[in-house]
């Protein structure tokens, strides 16, 4: 029996709510993403409540709410206490987007479902790996490994492979194979024949246009508003497909040499940037290569201004303009409020980016566009004043009292019950558990009424003492010993003196904070959130482009192919289009295609036996290594054995082997080989699908590079022509091409 899979959707299935999966691997329990939506509905959660304690490890892919949302509801209501893994750049940007949600949330609501120490405490449980990182589990989990790869959907994005026992599980959802100008596409078109492959339905029906086409045409619809006076609102997500954004429109207005101001709005927006300008590692090759040859960082931005509050929107200098603000869903933070502002303009553009969630201002927006009448909700935090304030803090000073009353009465029943039970044991009168009622038992009553605050009595003592405490310290012939370690100055504290202000936020923010996001967080002043009902006439230009940074459907099925997973689990979609996948990848991608319902758990264990055996000393002494690449092979002749220890091991054989034939590894590229040929001086050129190499020698490829089923591509090339001089000649510069074995 192979590794043993099972898959159970906790949220995410057969629509496009948040993303949340239980993968069992040999009975270890991964969670796979932990999402959220911009509501925050604690129904979507009812799943996950069910089966939080069993987690062993929880894996996250990407850094926006739909992908970890949820992670520090979970640990603080369901007491979800799993190691967590992801990148260094999910960890960061999702911290912030957690932070930027929470403050855009109690702004406009009393949000108690968790706090900044919430959000905190969450992320301070994950370990980062780096892409291709191998993170060996132990203990429950012995034998598997885990390895997160590129994404290219969002910064930090990951494709996670599991591997047991040479079976791969790959996790790969909202990836994206084209390169971008912050990132490069996904790797995994290089998973070949995984045993199972998890993967979303969510794009499987739409198609789009050459990047080109599109940031033309995204630009063009930006500056034909702002030439007609206009302005330009972009609502967008916190840290994750903004960037890519910020990055066209400082392009393009810097080789154009444009002076409209662009504005970049969200609570944490400066400490976005400032994280994503030390991440170019993780970003596409040409800016890691620019910022190699030049130092230029791409996000140095010069025609963006990062704003954090919106009074500083407020006092910009009039005319037209762009700002890109989160919330993208328009429920709550800027975005919210200035689209308010500018519908009733006809002039104004509000340009969205990417598809609204479900149930949305923005989706409802998209998919019946104006001319409309909207009924929002405008509120508001204000401090309080006057009587609502006296009264706040009466209230305040009652609790606190009510509290200080409390913690002295439990404070009294401890010291009490400390000094009886010290008396008990002390007193030489007491005998066989009862005690002689004399003067020393009127003292000890008499001395329990004595005020003890701060300290505990020593149990040898009958009575209260005072607190004394001795330095222990070691002397020598030159006085007091030191420790040096006390007095050397950590590196990270020499590195803090340097750097800007550093706030630290309710725990361990580990990280820079600009002084205004601080000091909203730290903000204790009483307030009130005040709320009004208006209608709201949109007349405002209303367009929707694709910067999702997703595969299409035509990409997708093509990868799917290539891969070619001996099973596939179908997740995230509407129904129309995971229906849609599901029956096109039957046909021509594997016979075995799931889609499980919410809290439906499928088994999508291998078909295929897996046996570890143990190379013995006396086989492996008499075996030739040839290199290969960056690897060395050979061929093995054994016969394998049970141990007494029952472990199956492989000894030479006890006749002699036969003889092997020889084998030729590796993938030739036609094209390729043209050059090589051309290069050698001989005559070359592509007719009728087959290379015509000199005068009479010719090589074609035969055979399906993608056969139905997901079977393995078997190709051969042929070379063809009479048995020449030129012939023997091309067959040898042919045979260099491969590894011989």
């Amino acid at each position: 029996m192979g590794t043993s899979v099972q898959v159970t959707p906790l949220c995410g299935v057969y629509n496009e709510n948040p993303l949340s999966y239980l993968v069992s691997i040999d009975g270890f329990n991964f969670l796979i993403d932990c999402g959220w939506n911009d509501h925050f509905d604690p129904s979507l959660l009812q799943p996950l409540s069910r089966v939080a304690s069993k987690i062993d490890a929880v894996l996250l892919s990407h850094s926006d709410t739909m992908h970890l949302g949820a992670l520090p509801y979970a640990m603080k209501q369901f007491g979800l206490s799993a190691p967590i893994y992801a990148t260094e750049p999910v960890y960061r940007l999702g911290l912030l987007t957690m932070y930027d949600h929470y403050l855009s949330s109690k702004q406009v609501s009393e949000f108690d479902l968790f706090t900044l120490d919430d959000i905190d405490s969450a992320f301070q449980n994950v370990t980062r790996l780096t892409y291709s990182q191998n993170c060996h589990l132990s203990g429950k989990g012995e034998g598997i490994v885990i390895a997160p790869h590129v994404a290219g959907h969002l910064l930090g994005g990951t494709v996670w492979k599991i591997t047991k026992d040479g079976e791969d599980v790959i996790y790969a959802v909202d990836f994206n194979h084209r390169k971008e100008r912050h990132l490069n596409g996904t790797v995994l078109e290089s998973f070949v024949r995984p045993a199972v492959l998890i993967t979303d339905a969510y794009n499987a029906l739409s198609n789009q246009p050459s990047r080109r086409q599109r940031d033309q045409e995204f630009v063009d619809a930006i500056l034909n508003t702002l030439r007609g006076n206009g302005n330009v609102l972009l609502p967008v997500d916190t840290a994750g497909r903004v960037l890519e954004l910020l990055l066209i429109l400082e392009q393009y207005w810097e080789q154009n040499h444009l002076t409209y101001p662009i504005f970049f709005l969200t609570y944490i927006s400066s400490s976005t940037v400032d994280y994503v300008k030390s991440f170019l590692e993780w970003m596409s090759d040409s800016i890691a290569k620019s910022f190699e040859h030049t130092r230029d960082n791409a996000f140095l931005l010069k025609h963006v201004t990062l704003l954090i509050n919106k009074n500083e929107l407020e006092n910009a200098p009039e005319g037209p303009k762009i700002v890109l603000a989160s919330m993208a869903s328009l429920e709550v933070g800027f975005s919210h409020d200035i689209f308010v502002e500018w519908a009733a303009d006809s002039r104004n553009l509000v340009l969205f980016t990417e598809r609204g969630q479900f149930g949305t201002r923005a989706r409802m927006l998209q998919s019946d566009p104006p001319p409309k009448a909207v009924k929002v909700t405008l509120s508001k935090r204000v401090p309080l004043v006057g009587e609502e304030l006296a009264a706040y803090e009466e209230e305040q000073e009652q609790i606190k009292k009510e509290e200080a009353l409390k913690a002295t009465l439990v404070k009294e029943e401890e010291t009490k019950a400390v000094i009886g039970t010290d008396i008990a044991k002390a007193d030489p009168m007491i005998i066989d558990g009862h005690a002689q009622v004399d003067a020393v038992g009127v003292r000890g009553e008499a001395y329990r009424d004595v005020l003890i605050d701060g300290f505990v009595p020593p149990s040898a003592s009958v009575a209260p003492m005072f607190p004394f405490c001795d330095n222990s310290s070691e002397w020598d012939d030159f006085g007091e010993v030191i420790n040096p370690d006390d007095y050397v100055i950590k590196d990270e504290d020499m590195d803090m003196g340097s750097m800007p202000i550093v706030f630290q936020v309710g725990g361990d923010l580990d990280g820079k904070l600009d002084e205004g996001t601080a000091s909203l967080m730290l903000d204790t002043t009483p307030s009130k959130v005040v709320s009004s009902e208006l209608t709201v006439q949109v007349k405002c230009s209303l367009v929707y482009m694709d910067f999702e940074g997703r595969s299409d459907g035509r990409s997708i099925k093509s990868i799917l192919a290539h891969v070619a997973p001996l099973k596939l689990v179908l997740v995230h979609g509407s129904a129309e289009a995971t229906e849609h996948l599901k029956q096109h990848c039957l046909k021509h991608v594997c016979p075995h295609v799931y889609a499980p319902q919410i809290e439906e758990t499928i088994d999508v264990t291998s078909d295929l036996c897996a046996y570890k055996v143990q190379l013995s000393e006396k086989l492996m002494s008499n075996v030739l290594f040839k290199k290969l690449g960056d690897y060395e092979i050979a061929w093995i002749d054994s016969e394998v054995e049970k141990t007494e220890s029952g472990m199956l091991s492989s000894l030479p054989l006890s006749t002699t082997a036969p003889p092997h034939k020889s084998v030729l590894v590796g993938d030739l590229k036609m094209a390729d080989f043209k050059q090589f040929l051309a290069g050698k001086g001989i005559q070359v050129e592509f007719a009728g699908g087959a290379l015509r190499c000199g005068e009479y020698v010719t090589l074609r490829k035969v055979g399906d590079a993608s056969q139905k089923g997901g079977a393995a591509a078997i190709q051969q090339i042929v070379i063809e022509g009479p048995l020449c001089e030129e012939y023997y000649k091309i067959r040898e510069y042919l045979y260099s091409q491969f590894y011989s074995l």
